[in-house]
C-alpha cells in the first residue's frame, strides 16, 4: 500500500468523491475486508457494497488482497490501494489553476495557484516514475517561525529572497550538456489556529 496516490481521472476522482465510496476508502485503508465485512460498518447491505466495491476496483482505488471460504462461499477481501488520496488539478484540466496568469508574490490566491500546480506536477512526476520503476529525486523542508512583528516578517521575506536568488545564480547551468531543470517553489504562510476537535484532551488529576 503507497502512502499517498494521487487521483488524475476525473472519473476516478468523482467515485472518491461519494460519501459511501470515501467510507469504504477509509476502511479498507485500515486493513483488508470483504463486502459482508464492510456492510455492518456501513449500514448497507453487501450487495449495495460490492457494488460500491467494483466501482472502486474499476478506477484502481481498492485492489483485491486475497480470498477465504466462508461457508460455501468465496468471498474477496479488498484493500485500498493507498492510505490516503490526492485529487490532481489534472481532474479538472479545463479549470485548472495557472501561476502564469499573473504574478504575485504576496497574494494567497497565486500561492494556492502554485500549491496547485506543485500537486499536478508531482503527482504525474510520480505516476510516470511509477511506470518506469524508477525512484523520482525530490527535496522538501516543512517547518515553522513565529514573527515578533509584521516587520520581522518583511525583513525575512527580503532576506529568504536574497539567499534563494543568489543560490539560483551560483547553480543554474541553462547550458549544461545532460542537465535537467527543476523547479523551486518557496512559501510562507500563517498557521492555522488548532480547532476545538485538534486541541488535546487535558489530564485529569489521578
Amino acid at each position: 500500500m503507497l502512502d499517498v496516490s494521487v487521483i488524475e481521472d476525473p472519473e476516478a476522482a468523482a467515485v472518491s468523491l461519494d460519501p459511501i465510496r470515501a467510507r469504504l476508502l477509509a476502511e479498507l485503508a485500515a486493513g483488508p475486508a470483504s463486502a459482508a465485512m464492510l456492510a455492518g460498518k456501513v449500514g448497507l447491505p453487501r450487495q449495495k457494497v460490492n457494488y460500491h466495491l467494483k466501482a472502486l476496483e474499476r478506477h484502481g482505488l481498492v485492489e483485491l488482497a486475497g480470498e477465504r471460504r466462508k461457508g460455501n462461499v468465496t468471498e474477496r477481501l479488498m484493500r485500498a490501494t493507498a492510505a490516503s488520496y490526492v485529487i490532481s488539478p489534472l481532474a479538472l484540466a479545463s479549470v485548472q489553476p495557472d501561476p502564469d496568469r499573473f504574478r504575485d508574490q504576496l497574494s494567497a490566491r497565486w500561492l494556492l495557484a502554485l500549491g496547485a500546480r506543485l500537486v499536478r506536477d508531482v503527482g504525474s512526476l510520480i505516476t510516470g516514475a511509477t511506470k518506469a520503476r524508477k525512484r523520482l529525486a525530490t527535496y522538501a523542508l516543512d517547518g515553522e517561525v513565529r514573527f515578533a512583528s509584521a516587520a520581522d516578517r518583511a525583513a525575512f521575506i527580503q532576506e529568504l529572497t536574497a539567499g534563494v536568488g543568489a543560490l539560483i545564480r551560483k547553480y543554474d547551468a541553462p547550458d549544461a550538456e545532460g542537465g535537467r531543470d527543476h523547479r523551486i517553489v518557496v512559501a510562507v504562510h500563517p498557521t492555522l489556529k488548532p480547532t476545538a476537535e485538534d486541541r488535546p484532551a487535558p489530564e485529569l488529576d489521578q
